[in-house]
């Protein structure tokens, strides 16, 4: 299925975990992708893997240069720029009360600001492409897990800012959707080693009685929402949990 040809999009978060998954079945689908991350051996091996598809820049998502250079590459290597993915997020589980400033300053700069940061740099080409961009959000602020504070936090912010500019910026052609994971990468399992009964407690209540694959269950959902296919929708909260969720 190539329902991604001519589509040149940027990755946040792209070398590994759900990211890289992204990164893969976005280009299966015919898409050139920029990649954007701080995990440099794994970003070479991504574009190692396809370099006629996919380019790569170490950098960190909070600062707005870094969302600058990551357009500008993408101008510069694929002559236009078509789609947005803020995947990239990192953040600390704690009790709320444990929860220093550092550990806010990183979920909110890396989630909400990262995310605001790329779709601000990408305006621009995207009013041009009538592009589409996906923000991820969370079923952590959904549903308000525990040791979740700062993250949950984030994610809902993303949420709210993406239904504005979802508003805002349809008169532009631009569409803007909302994905919530719930994948196995390497945070789930980091998570389910050090909170083994919340894990566990998720798994029983789910009625698919599994977490995603990244590839398989969480990034077609995103391709979808990249394509011509999803013209219609903007402003929309997708959940790829195996129905953990079913939204009102």
């Amino acid at each position: 299925m190539k329902n991604l040809k001519d589509k040149v999009i940027i990755v946040t978060g792209g070398a590994a975990g759900i990211g890289g998954a992204m990164t893969t079945e976005l280009t299966e689908r015919g898409a050139s992708v920029v990649a954007v991350d701080l995990n440099e051996d794994a970003g070479k091996e991504k574009v190692a893997s396809n370099p006629e598809q996919i380019v790569f820049l170490k950098g960190d998502i909070s600062k707005e240069s870094v969302a600058k250079e990551v357009v500008a590459m993408a101008i510069s290597k694929f002559g236009k720029l078509t789609s947005v993915v803020n995947n990239a997020h990192a953040s600390r589980q704690k009790p709320l009360m444990e929860l220093t400033e550092a550990d806010w300053d990183l979920s909110m700069n890396t989630g909400l600001k990262g995310t605001l940061n790329f779709m601000k740099a990408a305006y621009p080409e995207l009013k041009k492409s009538g592009g589409s961009i996906v923000n991820f959000g969370s079923g952590a602020g959904l549903l308000g897990q525990k040791n979740q504070g700062s993250y949950a936090a984030a994610k809902e912010a993303i949420r709210g800012l993406s239904r504005v500019v979802a508003n805002e910026w349809a008169e532009d052609g631009i569409r803007v959707n909302i994905v919530c994971p719930l994948a196995f990468t390497d945070g789930v399992k980091y998570w389910k080693e050090n909170f083994p009964e919340q894990y566990e407690e998720i798994i029983s209540k789910n009625p698919m009685g599994r977490f995603g694959d990244p590839q398989k269950d969480v990034a077609p959902i995103v391709a979808f929402l990249l394509s011509d296919d999803s013209q219609y929708m903007t402003g929309q909260t997708l959940m790829a949990d195996g129905g953990d969720i079913k939204l009102r």
